[in-house]
């Protein structure tokens, strides 16, 4: 295990969650974990769009300085992935899945 594992680990991302949000299903994620990825996935749309729905579902979660904060995080990571492109970027290959982990996600 490397060192970015050991610490995506610790902050609770498991290999299955990170497969998962390659796929369709959000089964594997709580429901805070869900909105965001909603939220996430509202922000990189173009245009985006937040619906009021989708803030009000936020506002059942986080207080409305949490949500600046969340919102500012995803902003910054959509600003480094576009800004990426540029010098075509792709991944280093720091994260390598748990081998006890490798089993497909069904």
């Amino acid at each position: 295990m490397d060192i970015n594992s050991a610490v995506g680990r610790k902050a609770g991302l498991t290999d299955e969650k990170l497969r998962a949000v390659l796929g369709d299903s959000r089964e594997v994620f709580s429901d805070v974990e869900r909105v965001v990825i909603a939220l996430a996935d509202a922000m990189t749309d173009t245009p985006s769009n937040i619906s009021d729905e989708l803030y009000a579902q936020l506002l059942s979660h986080f207080s409305e300085e949490q949500l600046l904060e969340l919102g500012a995080q995803i902003a910054f990571e959509n600003f480094r992935a576009r800004l990426n492109r540029i010098y075509n970027a792709q991944s280093d290959g720091l994260y390598v899945p748990d081998k006890g982990s490798l089993q497909s996600v069904a």
